[in-house]
């Protein structure tokens, strides 16, 4: 198969800079059969970024020197006890100053895994953080539409006032309360 063949699939999977990493990634995982427990590792040092504004600022800021980051990045691997594959690739990013693309690193690495379990991801905003009931509810719905099984990621956004707004892969459907009032605006204003 040749890149121009394959390429505009694997590009929606992973692409640019952080695509490679992932991909590199990703075999090296799969090579030491160790994609769950890397993938494991990467969910923990994510969930350190989205609860640290400082460790945001480290990945994000180009003022910290290559040397900084790296002993910072080292010292919170050891604290979360974050080694082997994934502890290496982290320190390795942070030593090519590439810290400011790991979140889109470790969400590439999410594609393909979920890729190769034949796992399809979808997001799904709400207005409010739905029941555990709902959710299920939601998931079931995805999984008869995909045919497999879904991976779904909430987002609570109060602005869509109610109702959902569904990505999954290249489609979208919105059914938010904000998107059919602003659709009825403007067909009061064709009207009027």
């Amino acid at each position: 198969m040749s890149v121009a063949e394959g390429g505009p699939q694997e590009q929606t999977l992973v692409s640019g800079v952080a695509g490679r990493y992932a991909t590199a990634l990703f075999e090296l995982a799969g090579e030491a059969k160790a994609i769950d427990a890397v993938s494991a590792d990467l969910d923990a040092f994510s969930a350190m970024i989205a609860g640290s504004d400082d460790l945001r600022r480290l990945i994000g800021s180009p003022a910290f020197s290559t040397e900084d980051q790296v002993a910072a990045v080292k010292a919170l691997l050891a604290k979360a006890g974050i080694s082997g594959i994934a502890g290496n690739f982290i320190g390795l990013v942070a030593s090519k100053r590439r810290l400011f693309a790991l979140p889109g690193m470790i969400q590439g690495y999410k594609n393909l895994v979920a890729e190769a379990k034949g796992v399809v991801s979808a997001q799904v905003t709400l207005a409010e953080q739905p029941s555990a009931k709902r959710l299920g509810e939601i998931g079931d719905a995805l999984k008869a539409v995909a045919g497999k099984d879904v991976s779904v990621t909430v987002k609570v956004d109060p602005a869509i006032i109610g109702g959902l707004v569904v990505k999954m892969g290249s489609r979208m459907v919105d059914a938010s309360l904000k998107t059919k009032l602003n659709s009825i605006r403007l067909a009061m204003k064709e009207v009027g």
